[in-house]
């Protein structure tokens, strides 16, 4: 799977990239990404690639032409499934959105900053906008990386436990169940007695079970 991501601040996709989960994926070239620094294609000797608004008000805009120059040459040398646009404004990233994003192929993904972008780049090129939550963020670099850990971790062979993801909260609209670990007794509190049974059956009963009355309780509004 293919990432491809526009963004003014390079530099910030340096670390979370790195981390060995996504280098491993890459070196198998089961994962791609690639980040595109709009700057070169800036106007003048400057390389612009922000102004004011029209109609005044506080924030400056990323320009349409810059993004439109830089989206066409990313789609000179790829066709994508979706463009897509990380705003305050689009649809809330949720698990079923990971889940449908996760069987593409390509994803060009613009990085906003300051006010936005021009509404145009919008209505010509994008094909999807989604937010990662009813707040704002400085730039869209941050709501990237989270958007590519939620769809890339999906990838088959991208974690060490394919299952392991199938199992998280949300998947069929259910928080995970509680989770334990060694030691069997921690100051007092004990793992309970069905998962040191060995019966997977019961095991599986007693997660279903915590799991559902976990979501009844956080998260009501989630429907299995």
């Amino acid at each position: 799977m293919r990432f491809d991501i526009i963004t003014i601040l390079p530099d910030l996709f340096k670390g979370p990239f790195e981390h060995k989960i996504y280098q491993r994926a890459i070196d198998a070239k089961q994962l791609e990404i690639n980040i595109i620094d709009l700057r070169p294609f800036g106007l003048g000797n400057s390389k612009q690639v922000d102004d004011y608004q029209y109609g005044g008000g506080a924030g400056m805009v990323l320009m349409p032409e810059p993004l439109s120059k830089c989206i066409n040459h990313c789609c000179s040398t790829c066709e994508y499934d979706e463009i897509i646009f990380l705003t305050p404004d689009g649809e809330t990233l949720n698990q079923s959105i990971a889940n449908h994003l996760a069987i593409k192929k390509n994803l060009l993904l613009i990085c906003g900053h300051y006010k936005g972008i021009d509404q145009r780049i919008r209505d010509k090129y994008v094909t999807r906008e989604i937010s990662i939550g009813d707040y704002v963020l400085s730039g869209g670099e941050i709501a990237t990386m989270v958007l590519v850990d939620a769809v890339a971790r999906l990838i088959p062979g991208i974690l060490n436990n394919e299952t392991s993801a199938l199992t998280d909260s949300f998947q069929d609209n259910l928080l995970a169940p509680p989770v334990y670990t060694r030691p069997e007794n921690f100051e007092e509190m004990q793992v309970p007695e069905v998962l040191l049974q060995g019966n997977h059956k019961k095991i599986e009963a007693w997660r279903n079970d915590m799991a559902e009355k976990r979501t009844k309780t956080r998260r009501p509004d989630l429907k299995p």
